[in-house]
């Protein structure tokens, strides 16, 4: 069977680095399938959809809202082909009703130990148009290295420069935060990998920089430190969402390798401020996540925020507008009061404002997005800054003599990520 799986491109934001991390979520359920399917994967950020190819089923992978209209459209091209097309993601989750208009079937939740029943209908011609496990978790022991395989490599350096790429040590989050949608993509129980697999998996990879995409890896101290105690062999440089604020766990997580952190800065408190300096002691640096346009925000603190970011000295900073996808606390409420302007998903993307701000305007909080952008990197670029960031974790690769020589001319260059947003990407 020839399955083609395809990964949706998306508009590219005005201040978004342009490069390409590889993507998660079809490596992982790549990895979900038999053997007897042969995998075709495009990455439509990076190549065109043959739409003349002959294949027997299409698999289309979203992750984020802003993908789902693109991805319906690579849909509705196949079916008038008579070619059956089934949708899986984050995205298809959040979407699942609007997706189903242009499927012939959707997959919710996770695809362990599923896919066979799947394609067996596929085959048997009574492919069902809705297989929900969002509720019926599989065995978390089930979850196998991702298939990185399906990957054309080469597309994923940014000027030459290896990217890193992405691995998960656990599925779900304990907390279920006001604009996110973890808790209903993954549930609220947290669901560590077992160690080894994890640690296998990341032997596996062949690249010295990784994300660990966790939604939090501070959720389990005692895990985190059995984690992090395996990883100081493997010589990994690794970014991740919020470390444990306790020494012990720093101390381990700088010897395994962590590199930089990407933390939510939410208030001006000595909490916050004291935090970001226990990474900084530890070698480790901060990505602030900062989200504007909560309840709380007026004009003036976000004003204050902004200093206050510059004062503790954030290594970076990515700034989005409260974004109310559906399934978070987020959109149940705004919904509720009429306060959600369009569904125009495509606007959807973190930095447009489609809901009505408590205590401005939407076009005033736009303006204040772009002062946040502007002011923060006012005195050095955001390329300036990434590079210093990318600096740091090649004087690591020198000093454990895994640096790979075709970045060695490339030290200077900028280094990021994609500023996608941040709740969508948590599984």
């Amino acid at each position: 069977m020839k399955f083609k799986l395809i990964y949706p491109k998306w508009a590219k934001l005005d201040r978004q680095t342009e490069f390409h991390l590889p993507p998660h979520g079809p490596v992982v359920f790549a990895a979900a399938l038999p053997d007897y399917v042969g995998i075709d994967f495009v990455d439509e950020n990076l190549e065109t959809i043959d739409f003349d190819e002959d294949v027997d089923f299409v698999g289309i992978s979203m992750m984020l809202t802003v993908q789902v209209k693109r991805g319906w459209e690579i849909a509705d091209i196949y079916r008038k082909k008579g070619i059956k097309v089934i949708f899986g993601g984050i995205a298809t989750m959040l979407h699942a009703e609007e997706t189903m208009e242009h499927a012939d079937a959707v997959f919710l939740g996770e695809a362990e130990g599923r896919m066979e029943q799947v394609l067996s209908d596929f085959r048997q011609g009574n492919l069902q148009s809705r297989y929900d496990f969002i509720n019926d978790r599989p065995d978390i022991n089930l979850v196998g290295p991702a298939r990185r395989d399906i990957l054309n490599r080469r597309l994923y350096n940014h000027k030459g420069v290896q990217m890193v790429d992405l691995v998960h040590a656990s599925r779900g989050c304990r907390f279920n935060c006001y604009p996110c949608a973890v808790s209903y993509l993954g549930g609220r129980v947290f669901r560590p990998r077992p160690i080894d697999k994890v640690v296998e998996e990341i032997v596996g990879i062949d690249n010295n920089r990784l994300f660990l995409v966790d939604n939090s890896l501070a959720q389990d101290t005692t895990w985190e430190m059995d984690l992090f105690r395996e990883m100081i062999p493997l010589k990994k440089n690794w970014c991740s969402h919020p470390i444990e604020d306790k020494v012990e766990v720093l101390d381990l997580a700088a010897k395994a390798g962590a590199w930089y952190v990407y933390q939510a800065v939410f208030d001006t408190s000595d909490y916050i401020k004291e935090r970001i300096k226990r990474y900084h002691d530890h070698g480790i640096g901060v990505e602030g996540t900062i989200l504007l346009g909560l309840d709380s925000h007026t004009e003036d603190s976000i004003k204050r925020l902004i200093d206050f970011l510059l004062e503790i000295e954030l290594d970076l900073a990515e700034f989005t507008v409260l974004t109310p996808f559906p399934h978070t606390k987020a959109y149940d409420e705004l919904s509720r009061d009429k306060r959600i302007l369009t569904h125009d998903w495509d606007k959807y993307s973190a930095d447009q404002v489609v809901y009505q701000p408590k205590h401005m305007s939407p076009d005033k909080l736009k303006d204040l997005l772009d002062y946040a952008w502007n002011t923060f990197y006012g005195d050095e670029p955001q390329s300036i800054k990434m590079a210093k960031l990318f600096k740091q974790v090649v004087k690591r690769e020198m000093e454990n003599d895994t640096f790979m020589p075709r970045d060695r001319s490339l030290s200077e260059q900028s280094f990021g990520r994609t500023v996608d947003n941040t709740d969508e990407r948590s599984l």
